[in-house]
């Protein structure tokens, strides 16, 4: 039995050692994916206005536009003119006074006028008599014979006092005429004296 050796009970577990120095720092994993926004936060307040820049220099003026307004006419009368309608009738009212036609053309008798250009105009026109018309009598403007509808004043009354105004299309051309008309046989004096009118009729060129 020589030379087998036998070996006694195992000894106690000696205490844990100390803890060894730590390892190098693994290499970074990869970045997760971006989690979801959060909401926004509150809108600061709104900083200070700054100062105002300096003003810009005045750019070129602009061409001057055209006028539309230097095709226009007036024309008066202040005579007293006797004006006889006869039975479903017209006449036209002499305006020989005060007379600035622009470019507008009168006859030598001071009852039409010629359109210079065609555009939309502005139409006035007032008539005063003596006494009231009665009933049937009417007053208008006509352009080339033809009464132009905004004109036509016909009084529910007798009447002593006419006025209209409208805006109407007129050609190159045209031909006005501010009439007295009536369905019966009608003699009317235009008033006169103390700076009064008549009658008259403007018409000016606004496009």
């Amino acid at each position: 039995m020589s030379g087998i050796n036998f070996c006694g009970p195992l000894g106690n577990c000696g205490g844990e050692g100390a803890t060894g120095p730590t390892g190098a720092t693994g290499a970074t994993g990869v970045t997760g994916s971006t989690g979801a926004t959060g909401a926004t936060g509150v809108t600061g307040s709104t900083g200070v206005t700054g100062a105002t820049g300096v003003t810009g220099s005045t750019g070129p003026t602009g061409p001057t536009g055209s006028s539309v307004t230097t095709s226009g006419m007036f024309a008066s009368n202040t005579l007293g003119s006797v004006i006889v309608v006869v039975l479903g009738g017209s006449t036209n009212i002499r305006l020989p006074n005060n007379q600035s036609l622009g470019n507008f053309i009168v006859s030598a008798n001071d009852t039409v006028f010629t359109v210079p250009e065609t555009g939309r105009y502005y139409i006035t026109y007032q008539i005063n008599t003596t006494v009231g018309l009665g009933l049937g009598a009417g007053a208008r403007v006509t352009a080339n014979g033809t009464p132009i509808p905004g004109t036509i004043l016909v009084p529910a009354i007798s009447n002593a006092t006419f006025y209209r105004d409208c805006i109407a299309p007129l050609t190159a051309g045209s031909t006005l005429s501010l009439q007295l008309f009536s369905s019966i046989l009608l003699t009317a004096t235009l008033i006169s004296g103390g700076g009064t009118i008549g009658a008259s009729l403007n018409v000016i060129r606004i496009q």
